[in-house]
């Protein structure tokens, strides 16, 4: 039996819908929606997650958004040192009772402004993402030198994008920053109605592995102006930024690519290579 499993309840686990009304009802709350507010409530999935990410004795995790604190409480269970943040005040009293008695750290502040870089090194992300910031949180965990890993529950859209390969239809900026940075893969889908309330959206549990490998800065910026416009060639995109068109050129037909090709469609290498010969833009007003 884990943690989520022996919280003292009437209702049944903590995950169950009946406890998760339970709660929301006692405390005179509901789930908001542009905070990304829903909170799991199948156990299967809630102990896949756990599972997939590494949660273990001694294992620092990261949680974003821990809700009622159900994924939180599985996370301990299994011995993992658990940092979790958390932005909704009105979650204070709820997660006082969900995870009393728990090593677990509460931090109360905005995930977009938490300093990454104080996680001890070897730290796991493991979370059911707040969909309206996923892709940006994302971006922050590929570039903090503590995390290894994240397996996280996400939109089916951007679980497929992150896995995107070029020519690949959701291939775009957040994929090749995924590559650059180690790989992911989605370990499976997950329906509505494993959430309270339901999204309007499938979602899926992916999991990225980093290889701490840091790329050059000015070739993430390249890459962001490169990708900025699907659909539109590479050509096109670097004029945008004020690179010169003779310049754009040559690049393109020293790295051997065609003169209309797609960015998203150029392999990393052949993108580094344009990039490696490009003389700096001219600032786009």
């Amino acid at each position: 039996m884990t943690q989520s499993d022996s919280l003292p309840t009437s209702a049944g686990p903590l995950y169950s819908p009946r406890t998760v009304r339970d709660l929301l009802a006692r405390f005179e709350l509901r789930p908001t929606k542009s905070l990304g507010q829903n909170f799991l409530i199948d156990g299967n999935t809630l102990r896949l997650i756990a599972e997939v990410g590494g949660a273990a004795p001694g294992i620092s995790v990261l949680e974003v958004g821990p809700g009622l604190g159900v994924l939180t409480r599985e996370l301990a269970g299994r011995g993992a040192q658990v940092i979790t943040l958390e932005k909704d005040e009105r979650l204070r009293p709820v997660l006082a009772e969900t995870l009393a008695g728990l090593d677990v750290q509460v931090v109360w502040g905005d995930a977009l402004t938490f300093d990454y870089a104080s996680l001890p090194p070897g730290t796991r992300v493991v979370a059911n993402l707040p969909y309206y910031i996923s892709t940006a949180l994302l971006s922050r965990f590929m570039q903090a030198p503590s995390i290894v890993s994240a397996t996280v529950l996400v939109q089916r859209e951007v679980a497929v994008r992150l896995g995107s390969q070029p020519g690949q239809d959701g291939y775009g900026y957040l994929s090749a920053l995924v590559s650059l940075h180690g790989s992911a893969r989605i370990v499976r889908d997950v329906a509505k109605g494993a959430f309270f309330p339901a999204p309007d959206v499938t979602s899926s549990i992916v999991k990225l592995e980093f290889s701490g490998d840091k790329p050059d800065p000015a070739f993430v910026r390249f890459l962001e102006a490169a990708l900025h416009h699907r659909r539109k060639t590479l050509r096109n995109n670097l004029r945008l930024v004020g690179y010169a068109g003779t310049d754009i050129d040559a690049a393109i037909l020293g790295a051997r690519l065609g003169e209309s090709v797609r960015a998203e469609d150029v392999p990393l290498s052949q993108m580094n290579e344009v990039f490696t010969a490009l003389p700096p833009p001219t600032p786009v007003d």
